[in-house]
């Protein structure tokens, strides 16, 4: 058995790969469901009774699966684990997030952080089932911070919510 590729040799993938979706073990449908579509706004484009749902934005046939097939009433990972660190769900716009912020504040979710990275805004939190979950939106390419060389040079810094906020 070989070890891990060399950069020179690593296979490349076209640049138009994207991750269709994420399909996530919980342990109560309704629940889940309450919370994706709920509060953060994807339709429910097909059930499976009480075991399963599939939820979209924009009509694409998912881009989250919830399923209670091995996970029904069972409690979230402890700590300290591997698994998802997080789900990230990329907004089109400063409105499209500052309107999700302001369905949270409504239902009374907590976040978990608030960042600018300089190239995104996001929001952090986690589901009911205790996934990570964050809501971020992209600023364009031309904005991204970069150092003198052109290298990318992404940072941490606090978001302002009460200014993403006043854009809902």
């Amino acid at each position: 058995m070989s070890g891990p590729a060399t950069p020179a040799s690593a296979p490349v993938l076209p640049a138009e790969t994207r991750i269709g979706h994420v399909h996530l073990k919980v342990a109560d449908l309704d629940r889940a469901i309450a919370f994706y579509s709920g509060i953060l706004g994807f339709e429910i484009t097909q059930r499976y009774g009480t075991q399963a749902a599939f939820l979209s934005a924009g009509g694409y046939h998912h881009h989250i699966g919830l399923n209670t097939w091995d996970s029904k009433g069972a409690s979230p990972p402890p700590p300290g684990h591997t698994g998802l660190y997080h789900t990230a769900i990329l907004f089109p716009d400063r409105k499209a997030l500052a309107q999700v912020l302001k369905r949270l504040v409504d239902a009374g979710w907590p976040l978990t952080g608030a960042s600018d990275h300089g190239v995104s805004e996001a929001l952090y939190l986690d589901d009911p089932d205790g996934n990570g979950v964050e809501l971020y939106r992209d600023r364009p390419e031309a904005d991204w911070p970069r150092d003198d060389t052109g290298a990318l040079k992404m940072v941490t810094k606090r978001l302002d919510l009460e200014a993403l906020l006043a854009e809902a």
